[in-house]
C-alpha cells in the first residue's frame, strides 16, 4: 500500500528522471537484472540507468568507473536510480526494508551464514544501507544483513526507514573507498582465499 502511494506521489519525478536517464546515457532508461528474492527465488529487479554501455577496443564493457558518469553519480547519491524498485515491492519481489538483493551469481559462494540473508524478502533500503552503505565490507554487511533477519520487526523497519532519508540527504557511503561501485563478492573470496593460502605458506616456512 505505502510503495502504490510512493509510486503515484513521486510519478513526477519518476518521469523526469526516466527522460533525462533516456537523454543523456541513452535507451532502454530502465535497467533490468536478475535477482534473487526471499528463498533464493530469481525475479527481475529494475532500476534507472547510472551507467553507459561504453566498450574498449576488444569489444568488452569498460570498467564501471569509466561507464559511471558524472549524471549516474548523482543518481547514486540521491537514490533516484532505486525508484523504479517500487513496482518490484508493489508484485511483491521487494519490501521496503530487507538486506539488498545482491547478484545471482555470487548464490554459489555463500556459505551458511550468509544464506541466511534470503530468509526474508530483499529490501530498498536495509540496515546495512544506514551502517555505512558501500564503505561496509562484506562481512560488515552479511553481519548486518543477518542481523536484520534475527530482529525483524515494525519498529526497526521505521527507524531504518527514517535513517535511509536521512542518509539519502546527506549522500553518505555512496562509493567504496578503491571504487565507484563496491568490489565484487567473487574478487573479494577470491582475495580472501588467495591471502588465506599466503598466510598459510608462510606459517609452514
Amino acid at each position: 500500500m505505502l510503495s502504490s502511494v510512493a509510486l503515484i506521489a513521486l510519478s513526477p519525478v519518476i518521469l523526469i528522471t526516466a527522460a533525462m536517464v533516456r537523454a543523456k546515457l541513452g535507451a532502454p532508461a530502465i535497467f533490468k537484472q536478475q535477482r534473487p528474492g526471499k528463498g533464493e527465488k530469481i525475479f527481475t529487479m529494475r532500476k534507472f540507468r547510472t551507467m553507459t554501455d561504453e566498450r574498449g577496443e576488444d569489444g568488452n564493457l569498460l570498467p564501471d568507473e569509466a561507464r559511471l558518469t558524472k549524471f549516474g553519480k548523482f543518481l547514486r547519491s540521491t537514490s533516484l536510480d532505486e525508484l523504479p524498485e517500487l513496482y518490484n515491492i508493489i508484485k511483491g519481489d521487494m519490501s521496503i526494508i530487507g538486506p539488498r538483493p545482491l547478484l545471482v551469481q555470487y548464490l554459489p559462494y555463500y556459505d551458511e551464514f550468509q544464506k541466511r540473508r534470503h530468509e526474508v524478502r530483499p529490501g530498498l533500503t536495509g540496515l546495512a544501507q544506514i551502517n555505512g552503505r558501500n564503505l561496509t565490507t562484506w562481512e560488515e554487511r552479511f553481519q548486518l544483513d543477518i542481523q536484520y533477519v534475527d530482529n525483524i520487526s515494525f519498529v526497526k523497519d521505521a527507524k531504518i526507514f527514517f535513517a535511509t532519508i536521512a542518509k539519502v540527504f546527506k549522500r553518505e557511503g555512496i562509493n567504496s573507498e578503491t571504487s565507484a561501485t563496491m568490489e565484487s563478492f567473487i574478487e573479494h573470496i577470491k582475495k580472501t582465499d588467495k591471502k588465506t593460502t599466503t598466510n598459510l605458506h608462510n606459517n609452514d616456512n
